[in-house]
């Protein structure tokens, strides 16, 4: 590993595809900061201890994307601990699972406070100190196969995402000037927590098993199988890595062939 790797933040990263997401970034020669929010130190804790484990670089962070100022000390901690930033993965986000009719106007508030307030304050925070460092550098964000084609229960969680693919083109034309590369990732259907989620309340609603309202879901997958977090953490591997640096201002699909764009 060379003196001084490329560092990298990763937030959400105590669990799921955050986690998956900086553990491929460490095993690509990365000096990773692993952030999430205080009150999931653990998390961070056992994503670091994976990183420097398997023999990469790795520094634990807590920040709250809602607050500005939070994400702003985060680009400070990783500058400090790598001596410059080079990439960040905006991949904080939630999902509330809910019929739109029944949809609680503070929740409404909340998901749009994390995923799409979250992913500004995140590019903007990362796009002023890669101008600082004299240009270039790489913004990546978490969008969704919602993205494209929103799914039932799913609606505000929908509408944020396609709110951070127009923010994620909005940025990429404002800050191409700087060679900063700006482009996200779209998850289809996981195998995560949310899903479990989604499969519990179509069940539910459907009067089915355990089970069935996900593999239902699956059948539209052409790969023939639910996606692992892993299989994104490829794709954010390749939107990191010098082998991205012609593409921009793209939201990228990693479902399987579900949807077409």
């Amino acid at each position: 590993m060379s003196q001084n790797p490329r560092v990298a933040v990763v937030t959400g990263a105590a669990r799921g595809i955050g986690k998956s997401i900086a553990e491929r970034l460490g095993r690509d020669g990365l000096h990773v900061i692993v952030a999430d929010l205080p009150g999931s130190k653990d998390g961070v804790d056992e994503t670091v201890e994976t990183i420097v484990g398997a023999g990469g670089v790795a520094t634990g962070a807590a920040v709250d994307v809602v607050d500005e100022s939070s994400v702003e000390s985060l680009v400070r901690t990783a500058v400090d601990a790598g001596g410059r930033l080079d990439v960040f993965v905006a991949n904080a986000g939630i999902a509330q699972v809910e019929e739109l009719l029944k949809y609680d106007s503070a929740d409404f508030d909340k998901i749009f406070d994390v995923n799409v307030k979250g992913v500004f304050n995140s590019y903007r925070a990362a796009a002023n100190q890669f101008i600082a460092q004299g240009g270039g550098g790489k913004i990546i964000g978490a969008a969704s196969i919602v993205a494209f084609r929103p799914f039932a229960l799913l609606g505000p969680y929908s509408a944020t995402k396609w709110a951070v693919r127009g923010l994620t083109q909005a940025a990429a034309m404002e800050w191409a000037e700087h060679g900063i590369t700006v482009n996200a990732y779209g998850p289809g259907i996981v195998g995560t927590a949310m899903w479990d989620l989604i499969d519990e309340k179509l069940a539910a609603k459907h009067g089915q098993q355990k089970g069935e309202a996900l593999a239902e879901n699956a059948q539209s997958i052409l790969l023939g199988r639910v996606s692992v977090p892993d299989d994104v953490a490829k794709l954010v591997s390749f939107m990191a890595s010098p082998d991205s640096d012609y593409v921009t201002g793209q939201t990228m699909l990693v479902d399987g062939g579900i949807q077409f764009s």
